[in-house]
């Protein structure tokens, strides 16, 4: 039988070029992950996406858009992301955050394919 652990998923909707504090928003999370010690966070970049707003973001040949949306992935155990979540809602400055519990299957030896 496979292991498995249970963890939780932490989904952010931003804006690529979102900032909090001078810094691109997803480039602070994943940051702020990794110096937190998390199992891993990754973000993903969108083609096409509209928001609250109900703006539509969406790429192109005809334009290069800065503000195409990006969705951040983060799985860890639920109380680190507890945990830093405040912070992370603070960085979003009210952007779209979801949780969801996962079962996650960790790896069975260390790789270096991050």
């Amino acid at each position: 039988m496979i292991p498995e652990v249970q963890g939780q998923l932490l989904r952010i909707y931003v804006d690529e070029g979102a900032k909090h504090e001078s810094k691109l928003v997803h480039e602070a999370i994943v940051l702020l992950c990794l110096k937190e010690g998390l199992a891993g966070a990754t973000v993903l970049r969108g083609i096409a996406g509209f928001g609250a707003r109900h703006r539509l973001h969406k790429a192109g040949i005809e334009r290069f858009s800065a503000d195409l949306p990006v969705v951040i992935e983060i799985v860890d155990a639920a109380e680190k992301i507890e945990r830093l979540l405040p912070l992370i809602r603070e960085m979003t400055g009210g952007g779209l955050i979801t949780l969801e519990q996962v079962r996650m299957i960790p790896p069975t030896t260390p790789t270096n394919a991050d």
